[in-house]
């Protein structure tokens, strides 16, 4: 062998184990300056899990507790956004739709859009305007209102609304502050609304609802529901009488395309709605079957696309609201890692909450140059959590996920810390 070769080859393994060297020292520099920022004597009450890991290589940067189960709150909508797009076209599926002679039959998806206070669309109120006779079917839904572990005394709250098949205007209530009483929408609740003081806004078990007379300019109620009043509320909406369905017909049903399933997906991620995410998994759940159910859809998908995950999680509902749900941050980290793989960086990025825009993420994480971090926030009482992509100065994405559990101090203190480590990787990365 010549000595201009030999000399070519040494000079190239020189090059790499350069690189590899500097790899590993920046890897071990961002965990050196992690273990420096935890170990303070406070931390000891907290529990504390992070993985963070290069998009590029899949070189794990950070890592605290990466396996271990946490309460993740919102960040749960990763999984139901995961679903989602595995599972959901690009147009929601508005409702389902069969005609027989001269009526139209009627079945709900759960699609959440119709005349919901943001997204307002109208494309299956517009559908059921024009046929003679029109058969509506409303007892699809296998699950109950509500998630398991959801908190009994957040029934009137705008965060905890009820799972239905054909939902209308958010299935919420909206006050609106007008010069001498409030406006009421839906209107089919104009009798409902009381001016008195009382403990809750709504009463428990039907609706009735109060306000007083500081109210803010718009208050949201969530309403509770029954077939009767789904009626009433498409009615009002289509202005026209609607047939209660009693038997489903045989035969295939065709869908009616609703808006586009990114508009949905953005919504969710940004405001953390939880609303939508629960309707997004009965939407999962109409793909797969003409009934609705969490359970379904979320078995379908750990079976069929997440049987690699490295600690399954237990996962009772879209939202994140109940306390039930458990996940490690190794499974988030996946879940974002795969979908990083498939779509699009632009369009992925989009779907989230971004640092410094309006949102969930609107007051940190800011830069005048544009948002750097994208993601989903997670906040119950005493825990808080972030996962999502980080990109550096350097022109790397970093994917992560932070989640702190049972801790007592103020949430704001966490998520300053939790600022001060991420600008730290975005900057020295």
């Amino acid at each position: 062998m010549c000595k201009s070769l030999v000399f070519k080859i040494l000079r190239v393994l020189s090059i790499f184990l350069i690189l590899v060297l500097s790899s590993c020292s920046s890897q071990r520099k961002v965990q050196r300056f992690l273990d420096k920022q935890l170990e303070a004597p406070q931390q000891d009450s907290e529990f504390i899990g992070i993985l963070m890991v290069d998009a590029q290589n899949g070189d794990t940067l950070m890592s605290l507790n990466p396996s271990r189960y946490f309460t993740p709150a919102s960040t749960t909508k990763v999984f139901t956004l995961y679903a989602a797009l595995k599972e959901l076209p690009q147009r929601i599926p508005a409702v389902k739709y069969q005609f027989r002679g001269d009526t139209l039959h009627v079945l709900g998806t759960g699609d959440p859009s119709a005349l919901h206070p943001v997204l307002n669309d109208r494309t299956a109120i517009d559908f059921i305007k024009s046929p003679k006779h029109v058969v509506m079917h409303m007892g699809t839904l296998e699950d109950p209102s509500w998630g398991p572990g959801w908190a009994w005394d957040d029934f009137d709250q705008s965060y905890q609304v009820e799972r239905t098949s054909l939902p209308l205007y958010g299935n919420v209530l909206r006050l609106i502050r007008g010069s001498e009483s409030p406006q009421v929408s839906p209107e089919v609740f104009r009798d409902s609304v009381f001016l008195e003081k009382t403990g809750y806004r709504r009463s428990p078990e039907r609706n009735h609802f109060f306000y007083e007379a500081s109210f803010r300019d718009t208050t949201v109620i969530p309403f509770t529901i029954d077939a009767g009043l789904t009626k009433a509320l498409w009615e009002e909406a289509a202005g026209r009488p609607i047939i209660p369905g009693k038997t489903l017909p045989e035969g295939p049903w065709k869908v009616l395309p609703g808006i586009a399933s990114d508009t949905l997906y953005r919504e969710m991620m940004a405001v953390s709605d939880n609303f939508l995410a629960e309707q997004l998994m009965l939407l999962v759940s109409s793909t797969l079957s003409d009934s609705l159910s969490f359970t379904r859809a979320r078995d379908y998908i750990l079976k069929t696309h997440l049987q690699k995950l490295p600690s399954p999680p237990r996962w009772v509902d879209g939202s994140g609201l109940s306390r039930y749900n458990l996940i490690s941050p190794e499974s988030l980290v996946y879940l974002l890692m795969d979908l990083y793989r498939e779509l699009p960086e632009d369009r992925l990025f989009a779907l989230m909450a971004k640092g410094g825009q309006k949102g969930t993420l609107e007051d940190w994480y800011q830069d005048p140059d544009g948002p750097y971090l994208f993601g989903k926030t997670g906040t119950l009482s005493n825990n808080h959590n972030l996962c999502g992509y980080l990109k550096t100065k350097s022109g790397k994405t970093v994917v992560f996920s932070f989640m702190n559990n049972h801790y007592l101090k103020p949430t704001a203190l966490i998520k300053s810390r939790m600022q001060r480590i991420l600008v730290w990787v975005r900057e020295h990365y």
